[in-house]
């Protein structure tokens, strides 16, 4: 106890969406708990290496080393974006909070202020995620989707006409180079960027990655103890609504095995006494897929598990796997 209250470690990669967003929850435990907390920035593989993604080794390469710093106690409390985290446990950490979740939507940020619709034939979108390229192909056949990697102000830079930011790592050639580009509306909220927004796509055209919009924190599995003040911290800002959703979300993804290479886009929600989810399977190119929905009245973790099992079941009994590399 003594040496939580002495202060608690914060983990989290360096980028200014990591940093921001791990700040807010710094606050909210020192505010809860009493106690000091700082920042350690990690550096991950997914910082330091270059290439598409889906080609490192997805979502992984940005939390393997935050877990470690976990585990040999270099920090007590990991922060991810849920959305990066592999739904396989990691024996001596625990998931200890999901905090209330931001907005879960994709968001279009593009020149002159058009929608989607309104982008001119063969328009040059970027996106990292073979999800976001395949929704978009399956609006859009005629866009040409440009892979894009960096931060969201480098991202935001590829635009033509949208405002800069001077922190940008701009890569000569590739500024002003792109119609549009689409990111999570949560990381542009987080670090102050919501005026490059031009439309928020509905769940109706995009649907999200699993666990976007949400946060993870990791810790030590006897640290969730609740008889001590990081336990006690820990629980008092997770959010039972958004751990509901993510867990479902989660759980289709594990038992689809698909990774970020794998355009899977999936959706929970609870309303009253229901918990609702919707996923999608596409093809890359955006030519077919499958789209479901299912509920379920049980808000448990049990209850919101099994409604991503079933709804993957449905999913594969259905030929979702001919679509989609599943097991990538």
């Amino acid at each position: 106890m003594a040496e939580i209250m002495a202060g608690v470690k914060i983990g989290t990669r360096g980028s200014k969406l990591a940093l921001s967003q791990t700040q807010q929850i710094t606050d909210q435990l020192s505010a809860v708990g009493g106690f000091d907390a700082h920042i350690n920035v990690i550096k991950t593989d997914g910082d330091i290496l270059t290439g598409p993604l889906s080609q490192m080794g997805g979502t992984g390469v940005f939390a393997a080393e935050l877990r470690a710093a976990v585990l040999d106690s270099r920090v007590d409390v990991a922060v991810h974006s849920l959305k990066d985290l592999p739904t396989a446990a990691v024996p001596g950490l625990a998931l200890a909070a999901v905090p209330a979740r931001a907005d879960a939507r994709d968001a279009l940020c593009s020149r002159d202020g058009l929608t989607l619709a309104e982008l001119p034939q063969g328009a040059r979108v970027g996106t990292g995620s073979p999800r976001r390229a395949a929704q978009l192909l399956a609006a859009r056949s005629d866009l040409d989707i440009v892979d894009i990697r960096g931060n969201v102000d480098t991202r935001l830079a590829r635009v033509a006409g949208l405002p800069g930011n001077p922190e940008a790592e701009v890569v000569a050639g590739k500024t002003g180079d792109l119609d549009a580009v689409v990111l999570a509306a949560a990381g542009l909220s987080r670090i102050g960027r919501l005026e490059a927004v031009t439309e928020f796509l509905d769940t109706d055209v995009m649907l999200p990655a699993p666990g976007q919009g949400a946060l993870a924190l990791e810790c030590r599995s006897a640290d969730t103890d609740l008889a001590g003040v990081l336990g006690q911290s820990l629980a008092a800002v997770d959010d039972t609504d958004t751990r509901l959703a993510v867990t479902a979300e989660r759980a289709l993804l594990a038992r689809l095995e698909a990774g970020c290479s794998a355009p899977v886009g999936a959706h929970a929600h609870r309303k009253g006494s229901m918990l609702y989810l919707e996923t999608v399977v596409l093809s890359l190119d955006g030519t077919r897929s499958m789209r479901l929905k299912k509920a379920t009245d049980g808000l448990t973790a049990v209850g919101a598990t099994l409604l991503g099992i079933e709804l993957a079941e449905e999913l594969l009994a259905g030929g979702a796997a001919d679509l989609a590399d599943l097991r990538s």
